[in-house]
């Protein structure tokens, strides 16, 4: 079996940082399961989307986080489409997501994380991830402008509703949305944001060399209580790492098996009864647990893919000035 190549989705046969190539991907999982659908709509979206996180929107600078990149948005939207191929070839006719949801879906995943890209008039912030804690809310702004912007005004309040299920900003138990197939392409959005992430290839290495210098960009990474005293959430990448196994546990699965009610049961209809993105999940935390068993970071040899962030990351001197142990870990090794 082929090794599966750093840039490329869990069943290894479309690079999830090329736009296009996600483009088409998706155009052909769709039609796997509609005959009938809007095709220039949905490639305008993904054309639109690569403009935005390249910098060639006339309002946004380049996206610049580190970890949450073009590639995350791609895969994510990649798992989406095939949830829901999965989900329509699965079930009764009367139950389908149906075709105009399906679109809906894809278009929120496409821009889902777009509150973490600047503005060309951001003097405040040095970097995207700054924005993290309100990075969802931003979304929902930017996707009620850009479904006017394509004709679709009508769905522009939904889509802003229905990404906040990719985000702790609003509880899933208060996202409204218009009817129970809509939520179920919210619950699919969720799981999609979760399970691509999680099984890519170079998942630990991204948290280790890039989540980790997020989480202390947006100021998570330590927290001042009202006496004014810090409290060390994530105290290096190391210390990150070994939460990650109880965060699983504790939060994500949660939200997988009971917010967002399994619909990753839907990839085994995709992929003829295999669970790829979920023994993805798990196979990247068995080798996460036989790191942490032997104190052995050294493990984390593979290369993620560089971004626009990790190529011109404008605070990486004053950074690394701060936090010199991290010289060598912030590029791949």
């Amino acid at each position: 079996m082929k090794t599966r190549r750093a840039q490329y989705d869990i069943s290894n046969t479309v690079n999830v940082s090329d736009t296009y190539q996600v483009q088409e991907a998706v155009l052909e999982v769709m039609s796997d399961v509609y005959p009938k659908f809007n095709r220039q709509v949905l490639k305008r979206a993904f054309e639109d989307c690569n403009q935005l996180f390249e910098g060639q929107h006339p309002n946004y600078l380049p996206c610049d986080t580190l970890y949450h990149d073009k590639q995350h948005t791609l895969d994510m939207t990649l798992a989406l489409s095939r949830l829901i191929n999965g989900h329509d070839r699965s079930t009764a006719k009367g139950e389908r997501i149906g075709p105009d949801r399906a679109i809906l879906g894809l278009i929120t995943a496409l821009y889902h994380d777009s509150g973490y890209i600047r503005r060309k008039h951001d003097r405040r912030h040095h970097n995207g991830a700054e924005y993290t804690l309100t990075h969802v809310s931003r979304s929902a702004e930017f996707l009620k402008r850009y479904f006017h912007k394509i004709n679709m005004g009508e769905l522009s309040q939904v889509s802003a509703n229905m990404v906040h299920y990719t985000g702790l900003e609003v509880a899933p138990a208060h996202i409204r949305l218009p009817d129970a197939k809509t939520h179920k392409v919210g619950h699919m959005l969720g799981t999609s944001d979760l399970i691509a992430q999680m099984s890519d290839r170079c998942y630990l290495e991204k948290c280790y060399q890039r989540l980790y210098i997020e989480f202390v960009l947006a100021g998570i990474a330590v927290q001042v209580d009202e006496q004014g005293k810090e409290h060390i959430i994530y105290g290096s990448p190391e210390d990150l790492l070994r939460k990650t196994p109880g965060f699983f546990e504790h939060e994500i699965k949660i939200r997988l098996d009971k917010l967002f009610n399994k619909v990753y049961e839907y990839e085994k209809a995709y992929f003829n009864g295999k669970f790829s993105y979920i023994e993805g999940v798990y196979k990247n935390l068995n080798q996460l647990k036989e790191i942490l068993e032997t104190n052995n970071f050294e493990i984390l040899n593979r290369t993620p893919p560089e971004n626009y962030g990790t190529r011109t990351f404008p605070g990486l001197t004053e950074y690394l000035n701060h936090h010199p142990q991290q010289k060598g870990v912030f590029r791949a090794r």
